[in-house]
């Protein structure tokens, strides 16, 4: 029975449900009852699900009760509002790298690499409450080291700091990119530590620091910013590579 053909059938002469049935949240709902968790609704492997949650809602009283619908992506969905987000910051990503590479740090790289960094959390939000993707899982880390590695590579370039941490820095990345897909084939699931998250967060500092105009003039201040992430990075790399081993020795995930 769906929602709008719900109601009462006391006038009907029709027999109760067992009581040992298993109630249908839908019916629960047209007959004003709240649901203790929201239910999802069956769907095709990667396409767009539906949620029933929080119970009914009213413009006024005595008026019938509506569930809370939302929209939601399967994990093998491809063509999401998140992953066009990420898209769209891949796209944009290269050009911020050419600008950096052939004019240097100027006040237009600088927002467009800003407007970049801020879609990463935006995108992040997005595949949060609409159900994350293994297709979203896979670019957008791979966004984020195009801009952290291409604008370093272009600074670098540049001769405005030093390549050796810049490379330890495009070395680790793709080192552990490829670590993670590897691993993540046999079913082994590594969650991210503070450490790492703190490793992205100064890398988009150190790289911030060289594009932006009033600093990156200081080429002694800009050497330390990217040491300080190239240190971290492979701190954190390093402790990536143990929890994966301990992870591969309790087995693939069920």
């Amino acid at each position: 029975m769906s929602v709008a053909e719900g109601g009462e059938s006391g006038a009907s002469g029709t027999a109760p449900a067992p009581s040992d049935a298993a109630p249908d949240p839908l019916v629960d709902v047209a007959r004003g009852g709240r649901l203790a968790a929201s239910t999802p609704t069956p769907a095709l492997p990667g396409g767009p699900t539906l949620a029933v949650s929080g119970g009914p809602t009213s413009a006024s009283p005595g008026e019938p009760a509506r569930a809370q619908v939302h929209a939601g992506f399967g994990p093998t969905a491809l063509a999401t509002p998140a992953n066009a987000v990420t898209v769209a910051r891949l796209a944009v990503a290269p050009v911020v790298v050419v600008m950096v590479a052939v004019s240097g740090a100027t006040w237009a790289a600088f927002v467009l690499a800003f407007v970049v960094g801020v879609t990463d959390g935006l995108d992040g939000w997005l595949a949060r409450r609409q159900g994350p993707t293994r297709s979203g899982a896979f670019i957008d880390p791979l966004a984020d080291k195009v801009v952290v590695v291409g604008l370093l590579a272009a600074v670098a370039a540049r001769g405005e700091v030093t390549w050796v941490p810049v490379l330890v820095i495009g070395v680790r990345e793709l080192t552990m990119s490829v670590y993670r897909s590897v691993v993540g084939r046999r079913g082994v699931s590594v969650p991210a530590r503070p450490l790492a998250k703190a490793k992205t967060l100064v890398q988009a500092v150190a790289t911030g620091l060289c594009v932006l105009p009033p600093v990156a003039a200081h080429h002694e201040v800009l050497d330390v910013a990217v040491w300080v992430a190239a240190a971290l990075t492979v701190v954190s790399g390093v402790q990536y590579l143990v929890d994966g081993r301990r992870a591969a020795a309790l087995g693939p995930m069920s």
